[in-house]
């Protein structure tokens, strides 16, 4: 769908200010979202909302429905009754400029759990019952996950946790085998249910008071799922899975100019043909959940719905491999169909054909253009911004990408020329604004600012290195960096190129 010329701000939660090691969905997320609508902001764009799992990338989640318990704000349990104030009076003292995970879960699960044991104990009847109407009303998924990740950290010490190496009755989800180990494990099973209660509880009302207030939530889901995730093991049919369980076939991308062995991403890949037997069931529940957390969503990869790259999963590399065609027209008639008209953006960077340009156009879904990839190469590049339709999102960089200020400061000479003579600027000294001011002039519908760009910030803000398996997603801002002077500039351009949302007369 086209959507109406608007900008945003991309910034994940985890990056918000909050004492509890990392951000939360507290005081500092409205804080956040009074200053979107303080810049005349439309658009609040974050990365994928699962519970993470090694590396601690969002993008690698044990469920594609579930929320992260590490977002839960502990204040906002403490102010609901969810947990005593004693609770929270002896913080560790947390680095405020990044997360540290292993210091961050440790902390957090056992604040988590003193809630739970709260709850049970002096729980109030109306917290109960909508507990109870939750797990009612999310068993389609709630009811697989709470006894995976029960399973999961039961097994984590005698099997090493991941799914396929648990007790064969368990790990092939025999009925009796469910049954006795649901008994066995209920409290821990009710105590993870009660950790995606309050997660989407505290979710949705932040999530409402943007909407309330005219800002819109952009959600983002990777096109295949985690091997060790309670999607695959629930519903194993529908992967290419080895009589273990293993994967057998495996997602990635063929080698390219950037890397001569190709990207092995690992993630199991989908049975299409046996997944379109029931309409596509499983789809349509996950994006009804995407569209529950989020009121527009971006598909990563979404070049892999006309083909994918398959590899086999004994392979270390992604050199040997075929292209396979994907669902392509079908799948998305059939989303259609099932949900109504869908506001997603495609991911569709990369080595993209005229096959998936077509299949993007024809549901009208807008693309992306990275304006640090525009420059330094070919005069005409299609990210550069007068080659533009207007069903495009444009950003200053993504959570792949360094920030502006970082990139330009490590850009080669040719490239720095090249901005500089395409923006018409006298040097690079206000790089990083010039830029916004850049995607924020283009006709593209919509206009995306990296956060970290809005503070000048360096390299050392960077969100992620692809490839690098550990270290990522941890930069964090201090409560004194949305500055009133940052809001006023992003207001000042967001008016100045029709961005702005209307104001109701009065």
């Amino acid at each position: 769908m086209d959507f109406p010329r608007a900008a945003g701000v991309l910034v994940h939660p985890t990056s918000f200010p909050s004492r509890y090691g990392n951000g939360d969905l507290g005081g500092s997320a409205y804080q956040f979202i009074d200053f979107l609508l303080n810049g005349r902001q439309s658009l609040w764009q974050i990365l994928p909302l699962g519970p993470t799992s090694y590396g601690d990338s969002p993008y690698q989640s044990f469920s594609a429905f579930a929320g992260n318990p590490l977002l839960i704000s502990p204040d906002k349990l403490v102010d609901e009754g969810y947990l005593p104030s004693e609770a929270v009076e002896d913080v560790p003292a947390f680095p405020e400029d990044r997360v540290d995970y292993g210091w961050v879960i440790d902390y957090k699960g056992k604040l988590l759990r003193q809630a739970y044991d709260h709850f049970q104990q002096v729980g109030r009847d109306d917290q109960r019952g909508a507990f109870e109407y939750f797990c009612a009303e999310q068993a389609y998924w709630l009811d697989d996950f709470a006894l995976f990740m029960a399973l999961k950290i039961y097994h984590i010490d005698q099997h090493g946790g991941v799914w396929n190496t648990w007790p064969y009755d368990i790990a092939h989800r025999k009925p009796e085998a469910i049954a006795w180990w649901s008994s066995h494990l209920a409290d821990d099973v009710r105590y993870h249910k009660f950790l995606q209660y309050l997660f989407f509880k505290q979710w949705l009302e932040l999530k409402g008071y943007a909407n309330e207030r005219g800002i819109q939530v952009v959600g983002d889901i990777p096109i295949f799922v985690a091997f060790d995730s309670a999607d695959v093991w629930a519903n194993s049919g529908l992967f290419f899975l080895n009589e273990d369980g293993s994967p057998a076939l495996v997602a990635g991308v063929p080698p390219d100019y950037f890397s001569e062995t190709g990207q092995r991403w690992g993630n199991p890949l989908y049975r299409w043909y046996e997944m379109s037997q029931d309409n596509y069931a499983w789809w349509t529940s996950r994006l009804k959940m995407s569209f529950t957390q989020a009121d527009i969503v971006r598909i990563d990869h979404f070049r892999g719905f006309d083909a994918y790259w398959e590899i086999p999963a004994s392979e270390p590399t992604a050199v040997i491999g075929k292209w396979i065609k994907g669902p392509g027209q079908a799948f998305f008639d059939a989303m259609e169909a099932n949900l109504g008209e869908l506001p997603l953006i495609a991911e569709d960077l990369g080595l993209i054909t005229p096959e998936v340009i077509a299949l993007r156009d024809r549901f009208h879904f807008p693309g992306m253009k990275i304006l640090q990839f525009a420059f330094g190469g070919e005069r005409n590049s299609q990210f550069l911004p007068h080659t533009f339709t207007r069903n495009c999102v444009v950003y200053t960089g993504t959570h792949d990408n360094d920030t502006i200020l970082g990139w330009f400061e490590d850009a080669s000479e040719n490239e720095q020329g090249h901005v500089i003579s395409y923006m018409n600027v006298a040097n690079g000294d206000n790089i990083a604004w010039d830029m916004i001011r850049l995607a924020f002039a283009s006709v593209a519908n919509t206009s995306v600012a990296m956060l970290q760009d809005l503070m000048n910030l360096g390299t050392e803000a960077r969100m992620n290195y692809p490839g690098k398996p550990s270290g990522n997603w941890q930069w964090r801002y201090r409560p004194e960096m949305l500055t009133d002077d940052i809001t006023w500039r992003l207001r000042e351009l967001t008016e100045l190129y029709g961005r702005a949302p209307e104001q109701a007369d009065g």
